[in-house]
């Protein structure tokens, strides 16, 4: 089970390391929150199945579901920046809330 852990540990961090150094493309970062993303199921998975509490087997469900609807949604900025600026740079995209 350490190894498990230790595991997604680094897969978390690896992919928290890609998400803050590697983000010229908008594709690269949403890859990022994706391996997050599935680094935080993992583990959800894992802490329901070792405590084997019914509360906590609905969890990682939910965070399935956030996953897809935050793919989902990061798809349609990616479409729609192409479709406007013609590349998917992150420098393209105007961040700022003004």
């Amino acid at each position: 089970m350490a190894l498990m852990y230790f595991t997604i540990t680094t897969a978390f961090a690896v992919s928290l390391t890609g998400l803050t150094l590697h983000r010229k493309h908008l594709v690269s970062a949403l890859l990022c929150l994706e391996a997050l993303l599935l680094a935080l199921f993992t583990s959800l998975a894992m802490a329901s199945e070792t405590t084997a509490s019914p509360n906590t087997t609905l969890q990682p469900i939910i965070l399935l579901a956030l996953a897809a609807c935050e793919a989902g949604a990061g798809l349609g900025i990616l479409v729609a920046t192409t479709r406007t600026h013609a590349s998917d740079h992150m420098k393209n995209l105007n961040l700022l809330m003004c």
